[in-house]
């Protein structure tokens, strides 16, 4: 059954624009409003004090971080006389010669680490290698006896680690040789030994590869501390450091006070964490990092704003008027009522939703371009610069509907403005609703599955052939810079509809609901977190609640002005000078621990440190924590737990091999010649 004056197929009859002007009842919509508003605060408030309140937890409660004891140095001042290390050393130990402990320079990442890479890259083939040919023995070609041929690759495969390792932080001439050597060593054995079809053993037993590059990979370490002691080459260094103190409190003065006259020499700044750290953009001048910021600030613009064709042709598809004049073929097709449906209503959200795939991947490379020294910070540069694409072309652009040249004269007046937009949300009730169905809802599905990273392990297994498995840093992280803006995003469209069009509000309701249930699975169990922000996010997620509790009064007060409600209008101007005031208040009162640390926290966990005498223990933490090239210890080590674990059922023929190595100790040389 179908109402005279209601059609089925509009929802902009549940709107307030459908209330008549000089209506009586628009004081209900005035009070829902200050209901709203102040819940969204009071909630604001508790949930502020909660966070902060976790952050200071998380700072005295975990365990030691390094962070804490180091400050990062940029735009060290070059000297004829000496080396980078120098300078940052003279400089600390005569300013701070109580509390300067030591420092870690950065280096210039070449050729060496990219062999370094491709020697971890082989290692991982064959150790995949090895776990599925654990059970393949085959005869050896003088004695008969059964070899193992891939296990002496263990040994080879740490020796490459040392080897790289050795003055792994001062790269030489003779090590890029070594590194080159034993590069094309684990070549020939990967293609040598592709399904353990060569026989390597010349005197009889089982030889063991990985077992030998163990041992030649410990020999190699040995080198590493004495290697690191020698001065480097001042080529190889950049302008940046990270300096180590005795006590927090000492890391934290250093990194806020001014330490030169020319504030664009010895920029220092408190360290992130060693994890955290985005090496290549250390290498950056920081004199170059202003200007970045500009251009790529820039570039975000212009792309915002050549974003605006594809959005104005989505908005487009939901004016059906203006659909069949600009395409008059499609007169016949728009009649059916299942395609009307189609193109108005459902197509343009998923076009919608398609285009703005490609936003998040190019926010992140302005924020790489950026010159961000944390990953970190790398995603919250490029999740706020999503967060602003995302309001902008999502909400406003689909709001101001029409040509890009309406869309940019209509904020010629500020006074036009709450008039603009309240004739313009509860228009658009059908597209929100729409999209919150298609870009939320699915968007939890695809959540659930990771489709992307389902069709890339497909690709690399089915089509490449590659049955390795990732390392560890492919592993997943929470994605803050796609999911943050979408969630805010919701909460700007669920405000802002609160009074206009609630019928939006059911579909929220489920989704965050959903979204709750999802995100907290994959956080507990999917994701693997690999740094700590401290609630870094939180101050933009409640920015960002204010601007739509701020925007939502507006439209409001619009509204009732364009409703001719005088009394409605009145209350609401208030309202939105109470909400600025308490954003205030919360930028006073807890804003400030999110962006320094404590003095009292500091010092009091000091004082815990020294009454425990874990200084030494701290110190020996700080000289490992930075290191620019990262090894394969934490594979290796893995490798040889599980090497261990699959050969425990052939003790017998290990014996016999260790044996004959007993006897003769010129064996390994024999074997990797072979």
């Amino acid at each position: 059954m179908q109402h005279k004056q209601i059609h089925s197929e509009s929802l902009e009859v549940f709107t307030i624009g459908n209330v008549k002007e000089g209506s009586k009842w628009f004081w209900t919509h005035c009070l829902a409003l200050y209901v709203i508003s102040c819940s969204a605060c009071v909630l604001l408030h508790f949930e502020y004090k909660n966070i902060t309140k976790m952050r200071l937890a998380h700072i005295t409660g975990s365990p030691v971080n390094p962070s804490h004891f180091t400050v990062l140095v940029r735009s060290i001042p070059c000297s004829q006389n000496h080396s980078y290390s120098k300078s940052v050393e003279d400089f600390f130990s005569t300013y701070y010669p109580a509390s300067y402990v030591s420092h870690q320079m950065v280096y210039r990442a070449g050729r060496v680490d990219k062999l370094m890479k491709d020697a971890e890259k082989m290692y991982r083939m064959l150790k995949t290698i090895e776990s599925t040919t654990k059970k393949s023995y085959m005869p050896c070609c003088l004695c008969g006896k059964s070899t193992h041929s891939f296990e002496a690759l263990n040994n080879d495969a740490e020796s490459v680690e040392i080897k790289t390792s050795s003055d792994e932080l001062q790269p030489s001439q003779r090590e890029k040789k070594d590194v080159e050597k034993i590069y094309r060593k684990l070549k020939t054995i990967e293609t040598q030994n592709k399904m353990s079809s060569t026989p390597g053993c010349l005197c009889g037993g089982i030889m063991h590869y990985f077992k030998m590059l163990k041992k030649e990979a410990e020999s190699v370490e040995c080198k590493t501390s004495s290697d690191r002691s020698q001065p480097s080459q001042t080529g190889k260094e950049r302008p940046a450091a990270f300096v180590f103190f005795r006590t927090r409190y000492a890391a934290i003065v250093a990194a806020q006070v001014l330490q030169s006259s020319n504030p664009m020499l010895w920029v220092t700044q408190l360290a992130p964490e060693p994890n955290d750290v985005y090496w290549s953009n250390l290498s950056i001048p920081y004199k170059q990092v202003w200007l970045r910021k500009i251009a790529t600030l820039l570039g975000a613009f212009v792309f915002m704003f050549v974003f605006l064709a594809p959005v104005t042709f989505v908005q487009g598809l939901t004016q059906l008027d203006q659909l069949r004049q600009t395409f008059p073929f499609l007169k016949g097709i728009l009649k059916q009522k299942f395609m009307n449906q189609l193109v108005t209503g459902y197509l343009p959200s998923v076009i919608l939703m398609l285009f703005m795939y490609a936003v998040p991947p190019t926010m992140m490379l302005f924020s790489t371009i950026e010159g961000n020294v944390s990953h970190s910070e790398r995603k919250k540069s490029a999740g706020i610069k999503v967060l602003y694409f995302t309001i902008w072309n999502v909400f406003f652009v689909n709001v101001l509907s029409g040509s890009i040249i309406r869309q940019l004269s209509v904020f010629s007046s500020f006074r036009d403005i709450p008039t603009q937009l309240a004739k313009a949300v509860p228009t658009q009730a059908t597209f929100f609703t729409t999209y919150v169905l298609t870009s939320g809802w699915a968007s939890l599905s695809c959540e659930v599955i990771q489709l992307f990273p389902l069709l890339c392990n497909g690709f690399r297994r089915f089509i490449l052939r590659r049955q390795e498995e990732p390392c560890s840093n492919h592993a997943l992280t929470f994605p803050h810079h796609t999911e943050i803006p979408r969630l805010l995003l919701f909460g700007l469209l669920g405000f802002t509809c609160s009074i206009m069009a609630p019928l939006i509000l059911p579909f929220l309701l489920v989704y965050f609901f959903l979204a709750f249930l999802v995100y907290r699975n994959q956080i507990l169990n999917v994701y693997v977190p690999k740094y700590e922000s401290g609630g870094q996010f939180w101050p933009v997620v409640h920015n960002t609640t204010i601007f739509s509790l701020v925007l939502t009064q507006v439209i409001a007060l619009g509204v009732f002005g364009i409703k001719r409600s005088p009394v409605a209008s009145g209350f609401t101007i208030p309202l939105i000078f109470l909400t600025l005031l308490f954003n205030e208040y919360c930028r006073q009162r807890f804003s400030p621990v999110f962006k320094r640390s404590p003095a009292q926290v500091l010092i009091e966990m000091d004082k815990q440190d020294e009454n425990w005498g874990r200084a030494e223990e701290i110190y020996k933490l700080l000289r490992t924590a930075y290191c620019q090239f990262p090894l394969l210890s934490l594979d290796l080590s893995t490798s040889q737990e599980l090497s261990m674990a699959g050969n425990s059922g052939q003790n017998k023929d290990e014996g016999s091999s260790k044996d004959q190595e007993s006897h003769n100790p010129d064996l390994n040389e024999i074997k990797l010649s072979s």
